[in-house]
């Protein structure tokens, strides 16, 4: 069972300050638990635009990279773009690519192979670069923690560029340039860009020394809006800026590989973070997972339609592969964990198979969390070691809990929430123990309990089309902007609820059994359970999104249920959390 969860309530004066009549209380709680509190920040929220975008100059070592650059397109140096497998790796080397193709013939682009060389920059790909005769390597979305890696370059006359978005470890390579704004020396303003959103300051600081309009980067922009929402990176500040227009590009003006992709999952609504997240993303991340990360870059680079339509259809075969291969080591892993007693009762999970498909294995974490929710870690064997991927539970570093593991491990980086580590095989076993002792250490009780936080409680009265109307005003959403979650106590069924679908309910709810409340139509995910509850007429209450719902060209707002408990009381954690904002946000 879910813990619902109040956020803070806002101050109620900037509330006051941001109600007015095209905004409704409501509304205004929604923008200043944001952080907006006056009409002016709102209305920049509302409108974003490019002028937003920071100076690239105010990152560390840009005029650096600059400067190389210009020295290498003005001297005839061949150049090497060289990016991660994943999308957004994929979407950072397309980005940069395309760009300095406009420049030069000599440059090239180079993706890691998953399985012979694994993440990051390899060996192998600088012995490829040294064969071409490369000078300079511009390393995107990887490369910050490569110090023995860029070393090696230098012995063999080659500078790199690292364009990076992960935390830097005790030392930075030596690299003629480190853009990465977590350097703890880095005064770049925002720090939470993609890997592909370095790329593109990068670029824009390029065009920036050259005197070129922005405009002509604005093309680019769609990539970096595919990077930004699969990557999960926080949808706030220059990221939110950069999505915003990059969506726009997106559903105007789409590239003709993004274009395939669209038509081969039969998508014509315009894009929202979510299709890039669950469309754009698997099939790109597919390339790499299945045969290679360069086949994405040559679809997303596709200059015509039947050209990428040719590459689309082995991407998508590939996904197509990717999900039976998903659905088979999940199943397998769920087994393995039900069957053995010290996995059961563990506080975090730590699987190895051999066998299992080094490409899914992330996605495999992932999905053993929404079964059993804790720190998860899944390894295979690859090249005779033991590597694989890590997710975690809301409030918990995972990269720190690996990190007090790392006298077991031969490499390992990432995020908060995700990471990635490999590992000799003989120290599997040493490791599980080592990293549950850990978790068990900083897990709290509160962490075990999966979470729903809860934006704002309303009266089911206060959702109307004016609501609804702003509240796709506030896209694009993601991390620290998510979509308002509302709650409501003691609806009722309002007749005609059914099954519909895998286990999905299909209802319509009213705040009493007045026959003249309004009627709201809603959908449930895989909540079935819930249906002779709802039908003997007893009330419940209800987490809930709302959307629009288009069907025979109508549209009509519709409420997406979240989750569903019994009754009217008790259902918020800790009396703390039992504020009661229905007074104060009544119109």
């Amino acid at each position: 069972m879910k813990r619902w969860r109040m956020r803070p309530a806002p101050d109620a004066a900037a509330v006051q300050r941001l109600t007015h009549d095209r905004c409704p209380s409501v509304a205004a709680h929604l923008l200043a638990q944001r952080g907006i509190t006056t009409p002016e920040e709102a209305s920049v929220y509302f409108r974003p635009t490019l002028g937003q975008l920071h100076d690239p100059f105010l990152m560390k070592d840009m005029d650096r990279a600059v400067e190389r650059i210009e020295r290498a397109l003005g001297d005839g140096e061949r150049i090497m773009v060289y990016g991660d497998y994943d999308v957004d790796g994929t979407t950072a080397v397309t980005l940069v690519y395309a760009f300095l193709l406009r420049f030069t013939g000599n440059v090239t682009f180079y993706i890691p192979d998953r399985y012979a060389e694994g993440y990051g920059v390899s060996f192998q790909g600088i012995d490829k670069a040294a064969e071409e005769g490369v000078s300079l390597i511009i390393a995107l979305d990887c490369g910050i923690k490569s110090v023995d890696k860029v070393a090696y370059a230098a012995g063999k006359g080659i500078d790199f560029i690292i364009c990076d978005h992960h935390r830097p470890g005790d030392e930075l390579p030596a690299a003629v340039a480190v853009l990465d704004p977590k350097r703890d020396d880095c005064p770049y303003p925002y720090k939470e860009l993609s890997g592909c959103g370095i790329g593109f300051k990068l670029l824009q600081a390029l065009a920036q020394h050259n005197g070129m309009a922005f405009a002509e980067l604005e093309p680019l922009l769609d990539l970096v809006a595919v990077s930004t929402a699969c990557d999960i990176v926080p949808i706030t500040g220059e990221n939110r800026t950069l999505a915003h227009f990059g969506l726009k590009r997106l559903n105007d003006d789409p590239r003709p590989g993004i274009k395939a992709m669209l038509g081969m999952a039969n998508v014509k609504r315009r894009l929202n973070v979510t299709d890039l997240v669950f469309i754009i993303g698997p099939r790109i991340n597919a390339a790499g997972r299945i045969e290679h990360g360069r086949q994405a870059v040559e679809l997303l680079l596709s200059h015509d339609l039947q050209q990428a339509q040719e590459i689309g259809n082995r991407v998508n075969e590939n996904n197509v592969v990717r999900q039976d291969l998903d659905k088979r080591i999940t199943t397998e892993a769920l087994e393995l964990i039900d069957s053995t007693d010290e996995l059961r009762a563990a506080w975090s999970t730590v699987l190895f198979h051999p066998e299992w498909h080094k490409g899914v294995i992330g996605i495999v974490a992932s999905r053993l969390i929404e079964t059993h929710y804790r720190p998860t870690i899944v390894l295979t064997e690859s090249n005779g070691k033991a590597t694989g991927s890590a997710r975690s539970v809301k409030g918990f570093d995972v990269y720190e809990a690996i990190s007090a593991c790392s006298d077991l491990l031969d490499q390992f980086g990432g995020h908060t929430y995700a990471a990635g580590l490999t590992m000799p095989v003989d120290n599997v076993q040493a490791f599980r123990e080592r990293f549950e002792q850990v978790v068990r250490e900083n897990l709290t009780e509160e962490m075990r309990v999966p979470e729903e936080e809860v934006d704002v409680e309303v009266p089911l009265t206060e959702i109307n089309d004016r609501l609804l109307h702003i509240v796709e005003h506030m896209a694009p959403y993601g991390p620290h902007n998510m979509r308002p979650v509302f709650l409501t106590r003691g609806v009722v069924d309002a007749g005609a609820v059914r099954i519909v679908g895998d286990d999905h309910l299909k209802l319509s709810i009213a705040a009493s059994k007045d026959p003249k409340a309004r009627r709201y139509d809603a959908i449930a995910f895989r909540q079935g359970r819930w249906l002779e509850h709802i039908r003997r007429g007893e009330p419940f209450s209800i987490l809930y999104t709302i959307e629009s719902n288009e069907w025979q060209g109508r549209r009509t707002l519709q409420l997406n249920i979240k989750d569903i408990k019994a009754g009217v009381d008790g259902l918020l954690m800790g009396e703390e959390q039992r504020q009661a904002p229905d007074v104060a946000l009544a119109s």
